[in-house]
């Protein structure tokens, strides 16, 4: 099931099976000048980016997975085979089946072939680095580049001791400065490209930005956004023993409160006794941490200053790393910053999904009776329980 079954380069869509991967598909685009834009983790296949609702760190210009969906051809519990639709984009025809089937978790059926919708791939690509005194100066910069409607194709935010574990995990070829880092993507015309950067440059240096480069080569545009992409490795490297535990999380929230859940988070951090990484993505709205289990003497002003923090501001995960005797205690800071993230109005999973471990906090979020129609949903696709409940 890892075939990519046709190309319909003039109507901009292609067909695949489950198992293609979103880089593999790219590689095969490239030559067309095509492009599929969800970039999450880079072993992801295309199946279980349905199956999530992934994101990525195009999302910020290009929407998640579900915006790059056409039609899904899918396996019912009782063996009978549907597809959602056909492949024009635009189509009023019956009940939207195909984002049901989106982010469903493979609880409703299993997706053997998906149409997806494709677009030009970015021409003169530049990738931006600036680095900042400290995460407010950065955080700042950010938060004026999203309220311009600048739409560059990427803004990713890791903290001094995110870049750090970049460098002692040697997840890249650089040894990078170890101080709040903005990424940022572009591409377009030469004159749109060159413009942005030079406004985004202006907003830097208000902020008191300490360095910024600009690249369009390509060796150096890989290698520095291979870093950003390598975090969620430098994280697993932060394990002191096999046995050490990986709790991951991804509150989301409207982008107005992305600051509130933010300190909320480094709180409850702090109280635990945990250093947690805050990683996520600018303009979706969004947040997770990661921790090994270091005491840390945050201050209110400091909070995003001692711990691995990645943000595209809008989404945050937050990561903990611990040891499995620390395991209780870190899964109770994970519930409490999706508690908080509710309570602000936000979700417990941008795209992480639920799985089993948060059915209870899909009931927080949603209520018994929100939650009960996704149960009858489940049971009209799959009466005889052939896939999970959910």
């Amino acid at each position: 099931m890892n075939k990519i079954v046709a190309l319909h380069k003039e109507d901009l869509d292609v067909v695949v099976q489950p198992a293609v991967g979103w880089k593999e598909l790219n590689e095969h685009l490239a030559p067309q000048g095509l492009f599929f834009p969800p970039d999450p983790s880079p072993d992801a296949k295309i199946g279980g980016m349905i199956a999530m609702s992934c994101s990525g760190t195009n999302a910020y210009r290009h929407g998640t997975m579900k915006e790059w969906v056409i039609a899904l051809t899918v396996v019912l519990a009782d063996g009978s085979v549907i597809k959602t639709r056909q492949r024009p984009r635009k189509s009023s025809a019956g009940f939207d089946l195909t984002r049901l089937m989106i982010g469903s978790e493979g609880t409703l059926g299993l997706v053997t072939e998906a149409v997806l919708k494709l677009t030009s791939a970015p021409t003169n690509l530049h990738v931006g680095v600036a680095t900042f005194p400290d995460i407010q100066s950065a955080v700042r910069t950010g938060l004026s580049l999203t309220g311009s409607g600048m739409l560059i194709d990427a803004l990713e935010l890791l903290d001094a001791e995110s870049m750090k574990a970049i460098n002692m995990a040697q997840v890249s070829p650089i040894t990078w400065q170890e101080y709040p880092t903005l990424f940022l993507k572009f591409s377009g015309s030469v004159n749109t490209v060159k413009d942005q950067i030079v406004s985004v440059e202006e907003a830097a240096t208000q902020n008191y930005c300490k360095t910024f480069e600009v690249t369009d080569q390509t060796d150096l545009i890989e290698t520095w956004w291979d870093a950003r992409k390598a975090v969620g490795k430098a994280l697993l490297a932060q394990k002191k023993d096999p046995s050490d535990v990986f709790l991951p999380s991804d509150a989301a929230v409207p982008v107005s409160r992305l600051a509130d859940l933010m300190v909320e988070s480094q709180k409850m951090l702090a109280n635990a006794q945990m250093v947690g990484s805050v990683v996520g993505h600018l303009g979706d709205g969004k947040s997770c941490p990661a921790c090994p289990p270091v005491v840390s003497d945050l201050s209110l002003m400091g909070y995003m200053q001692r711990d691995l923090t990645l943000i595209h501001v809008g989404n945050i995960h937050v990561v903990i790393v611990c040891s499995k005797d620390e395991k209780e205690r870190g899964s109770n800071v994970i519930s409490e910053i999706q508690r908080a993230a509710v309570k602000m109005e936000g979700t417990i999973t941008g795209e992480h999904g639920i799985g089993l471990s948060l059915r209870d906090m899909l009931v927080y979020e949603l209520g018994d009776e929100t939650v009960d129609v996704m149960r009858r949903v489940r049971l009209s696709f799959a009466s005889n329980s052939f896939f999970f409940t959910g």
